[in-house]
């Protein structure tokens, strides 16, 4: 019988890119068991009322309980930004949530002038509208729906002529207006950061959040005494996923222990 210790971190994300949260946790975290669900069906969440995003959430949050998750990680913006408040007053589980790395870009800049590179439903969200009134009024916010992104990555179109040409659309006008940081406000987009660094070269900064969020998990299942501590235990990594899953497991191919799973959600 397992101890509450030797349960899994639970993560789920709109479709396959919070792997990359999940990466960053593995890394920090190698001992610990995982259960990842992407819900690649429903992607992109951005572009659904916030109903359908509290709702999708809510299912999503069950699955991952129902296989008796420790704690959860909600790695998608827009399902942060939109649910997580309701989320954590209706189930009693630590949630860690996602939000666009503003705060440090703000902090940081030189020019004064930011660009934020995200989801429509987490441009529009109330948390998102807080986070940046509690900004400097003289930094300079460019805010840019990446349209289209979230879609071709889900569809392994990461390198497509079709991404070159979104990103560059996307990304001159912030380049124009003298931003020197890029903040990705979605957890599918560190996977373009290659790509997005070619085009602003190496005078812009592009952070994301998923290193913060790594240590936040660490930092609460300190807190709470949940951190696996068993040191013979081999770790069990289970991605489940409800469309194709060969993307995923392209993104997955260097990860040993790990397991990928269809799973009709």
């Amino acid at each position: 019988m397992k101890t509450i210790a030797q349960q899994p971190i639970g993560i789920f994300d709109s479709g396959i890119g919070g792997t990359s949260i999940w990466k960053e946790i593995h890394q920090l975290l190698p001992k610990e068991n995982t259960i990842y669900l992407s819900d690649s069906k429903n992607a992109p969440y951005g572009q659904k009322s916030t109903q359908e995003i509290v709702d999708l959430s809510i299912k999503n949050t069950e699955f991952l309980i129902n296989n008796r998750a420790k704690i959860i990680v909600v790695a998608c913006n827009t399902a942060t930004t939109n649910a997580i408040q309701y989320l954590r007053r209706n189930y009693n589980i630590p949630f860690i949530g996602i939000e666009p790395a503003i705060k440090p870009a703000s902090l940081n800049t030189k020019t004064g002038t930011i660009g934020i590179l995200a989801t429509k439903g987490t441009l529009n969200s109330i948390l998102f509208e807080k986070t940046t009134s509690s900004l400097n009024d003289e930094i300079n916010i460019i805010e840019q729906v990446g349209e289209g992104l979230v879609e071709l990555i889900e569809n392994g179109k990461i390198h497509s002529e079709e991404m070159t040409f979104l990103l560059e659309k996307y990304i001159n006008p912030m380049l124009e207006q003298k931003c020197d940081y890029i903040v990705l406000g979605c957890t599918h987009y560190p996977y373009l950061l290659p790509q997005i660094q070619k085009i602003t070269g190496d005078k812009v900064k592009i952070i994301d959040s998923g290193e913060a969020v790594a240590k936040q998990v660490k930092s609460i299942l300190l807190q709470q005494n949940l951190l696996n501590t068993d040191k013979y235990e081999l770790t069990n990594n289970t991605f489940y996923i409800n469309k194709d899953t060969s993307v995923l497991e392209t993104m997955l191919k260097d990860y040993e222990n790990s397991k990928i799973s269809f799973l009709d959600f």
